[in-house]
């Protein structure tokens, strides 16, 4: 497991270490003085104090005190984190979109901040792995799209080894990119790296699909995603199936 610290961090490097935390999926704690504002199906506000705010890879954000084994304030998964520097501040906001939640921590500094791969080791045999999630997909490939055909998993390329290579009822190229969690724009730009080595690979003008598999996305991901010309498609890594169908 990787893991960056900062003890102390002036806000700009804060910041940066932030939004590359937030790219990587990690997960994030920051410990500073801070206020907390949250403004959703109520309003709420925290004046200046020693606190500890978890960003979780989920996109759950919490707010905890020195107090109590509950939170303060909490913002639910599926949020996206964002963060930025303003009038000296350090601010982070987790948004959510339905219903309209934000959550707004503003550092006036900070004392420390780590950032954690959690990813699980792929040696060891965990239920709802990437492992899974690809068996399921072998095994089912008609959940990623009617008519794909699996041909390889861990097929070769330039950019290095895709997750499964396929190719759908037209008889077009397919990358498969499988996430086991909730990704951001670093995997929209892993699988665009797949996409344009096939490309080069193949030649001749070939059309390559791109298709991320993973419980959900991050807004920013959507939106690059769809400037990419890439598709989506929702699985629940522990069962195979969409979230919204895990007990079909």
């Amino acid at each position: 497991m990787t893991v960056t610290t900062l003890h102390r961090p002036a806000h700009r490097d804060a910041l940066t270490h932030l939004e590359d935390a937030f790219r990587r999926g990690d997960l994030i704690t920051v410990f500073g003085r801070c206020t907390v504002e949250y403004d959703g199906r109520a309003s709420s506000s925290l004046g200046p104090g020693e606190r500890l705010l978890l960003l979780k890879p989920d996109g759950s954000a919490l707010v905890h005190t020195d107090e109590q084994r509950t939170p303060v304030n909490w913002q639910p998964p599926g949020c996206d984190h964002f963060a930025s520097v303003r009038d000296g501040r350090l601010r982070v906001r987790s948004v959510r979109r339905s219903p309209e939640e934000l959550l707004d921590v503003r550092f006036d500094w900070v004392h420390h901040l780590a950032a954690y791969d959690v990813t699980d080791p792929d040696d060891l045999d965990l239920q709802g792995s990437e492992a899974d999630l690809k068996e399921y997909v072998v095994a089912n490939p008609e959940r990623i799209d009617p008519g794909f055909e699996p041909l390889a998993t861990e097929r070769e390329t330039d950019a290095g080894p895709m997750d499964v290579f396929g190719e759908d009822e037209a008889g077009r190229p397919v990358a498969v990119e499988l996430k086991r969690r909730r990704v951001g724009p670093d995997a929209v730009g892993q699988l665009r790296r797949y996409v344009d080595a096939l490309e080069r690979e193949l030649g001749d003008g070939t059309a390559i699909r791109g298709i991320l598999v993973a419980p959900s996305v991050t807004d920013r991901a959507a939106t690059l995603l769809e400037r990419d010309g890439l598709e989506f498609v929702a699985l629940d890594p522990a069962t195979g199936r969409p979230p919204d169908d895990a007990d079909a």
